[in-house]
C-alpha cells in the first residue's frame, strides 16, 4: 500500500537547506511508491519549486505570508496545519533542525498523533519501514514501526542520503493563500553571529577543538584546516566554556549533534556529553597527546601528539593531495 507524505522544506536566506532534500528522499521511502509533496513556507519562495523537484518531490504546496518571513511556531504552526487539512497525508516529515525540532511536537499534540524523532535511517518502505533512532545518548539504537494512521517522523540532518537530482525533472506546483493571525510572537529584528562558511550541523566534514586547543588564537589552525576540506568548525563544551569559541559552535547533548562523513578531533578528550554529539560520525580522527583520552575508543583513526604540530602537518598533507 502506497502511502501520500508531506514533507516540509526548509530554506535558510533565500537558499533550501540540504535536509530539505535529505528529507524527500525519506519521504519517498515511507511512500513506497506513493506521491511526496513538499511544503515551502515564506515571504517569497519563487525559484526554490524547481530545485525541490528536481531532488524527487512530485508536488510543491507554497504558502506565501509577510507572517512567515521570520519562523515563529505559531505562523508556521497556522500555515502547516492549513496544508495537512487540505491533503490529508498519511505521512509528515521534518528535518531534526532547530526549526524541526520546535515545530514538530506543537503539530504533533495538535493532531494528537504520535511523533518519532531524531531518525537516522528507515528499514523497509512504505507500510513495512521501521525507523531507527537513537537513545541513551547513542549507546543504543531502537527500531520503531509506527501503527497509527499519521505516521510523523524527524530525520536527523547528513544521515539520510538526497536522491540524486534530475536536472529537467520538475514537480507540479501549486500555492496555498491562508489569513495568519493572532501571533503571540512577533520577530522585528534577527541580529546574526558571523558564522563564515559551511553550516555545522549539515557540514560534511568538521574540525572540532577542546580545551588542548588551549586559546581562541589556538583554533586558527582548526579553521584553515576545516576551510581547506570545505567542511565546519565545531568545538566541546570545555572550550566553549573556558571562552576560546562562541557556544553556538558547541558539540555535545548540550550543543549540537552532528553526523559528518569526517570528523577532527583535536585536543578533545571524549566526555560522555560530547560523545552524544558525534560518536555517529561515519570516520572519526582523534588528535591528543594522552593514549589514554577517553576519545580514542571511539576513534577509527588516533593520533598520539601534539595538536599544534600535527594539524599544521595534515593541513599540508591535504593541500599536496588536493593540488595534484
Amino acid at each position: 500500500m502506497s502511502n501520500k507524505v508531506l514533507v516540509l522544506a526548509e530554506s535558510r536566506e533565500g537558499a533550501l537547506r540540504n535536509v530539505s532534500f535529505e528529507a524527500i528522499a525519506a519521504g519517498k521511502k515511507i511512500a513506497g511508491g506513493g506521491e511526496v509533496t513538499a511544503v515551502l513556507l515564506g515571504d517569497s519562495v519563487q525559484g526554490l519549486p524547481t530545485e525541490l523537484g528536481a531532488y524527487g518531490a512530485d508536488r510543491v504546496i507554497t504558502v506565501e505570508h509577510p507572517h512567515l518571513k521570520q519562523y515563529t511556531s505559531d505562523g508556521y504552526g497556522q500555515a502547516l496545519l492549513a496544508v495537512i487539512e487540505q491533503e490529508s497525508p498519511n505521512a509528515i516529515v521534518f528535518g531534526h533542525t532547530a526549526l524541526g525540532k520546535d515545530l514538530s511536537p506543537k503539530i504533533a499534540a495538535k493532531l494528537q498523533v504520535g511523533l518519532v524523532s531524531d531518525v537516522t535511517d528507515i528499514k523497509g518502505e512504505g507500510e513495512d519501514a521501521v525507523f531507527v533512532r537513537p537513545i541513551y545518548s547513542g549507546k543504543a539504537f531502537e527500531k520503531v514501526k509506527i501503527k497509527d494512521e499519521l505516521k510523523f517522523v524527524t530525520i536527523r540532518p547528513n544521515n539520510i542520503a538526497p536522491l540524486a537530482r534530475e536536472e529537467g525533472k520538475s514537480a507540479d506546483v501549486s500555492s496555498l493563500s491562508i489569513d495568519i493571525t493572532n501571533l503571540r510572537t512577533i520577530i522585528k529584528e534577527v541580529v546574526r553571529k558571523s558564522t563564515d562558511g559551511v553550516d555545522l550541523s549539515e557540514a560534511k566534514v568538521v574540525v572540532a577543538g577542546g580545551r588542548g586547543v588551549k586559546s581562541a588564537d589556538g583554533f586558527g589552525p582548526l579553521k584553515e584546516l576545516a576551510d581547506l576540506l570545505g567542511g565546519a568548525v565545531g568545538a566541546s563544551r570545555g572550550a566553549c566554556d573556558a571562552d576560546y569559541v562562541d557556544y553556538s559552535l558547541q558539540i555535545g547533548q548540550t550543543g549540537k549533534v552532528v553526523t559528518p562523513d569526517l570528523y577532527i578531533a583535536a585536543g578533545i578528550s571524549g566526555a560522555i556529553q560530547h560523545l552524544a554529539g558525534m560518536s555517529n560520525s561515519k570516520v572519526i580522527v582523534a588528535i591528543n597527546k594522552d593514549p589514554e583520552a577517553n576519545i580514542f575508543k571511539v576513534a577509527d583513526y588516533g593520533i598520539v601528539g601534539d595538536l599544534f604540530e600535527v594539524i599544521p602537518m595534515l593541513t599540508e598533507e591535504f593541500k599536496a593531495v588536493i593540488n595534484k
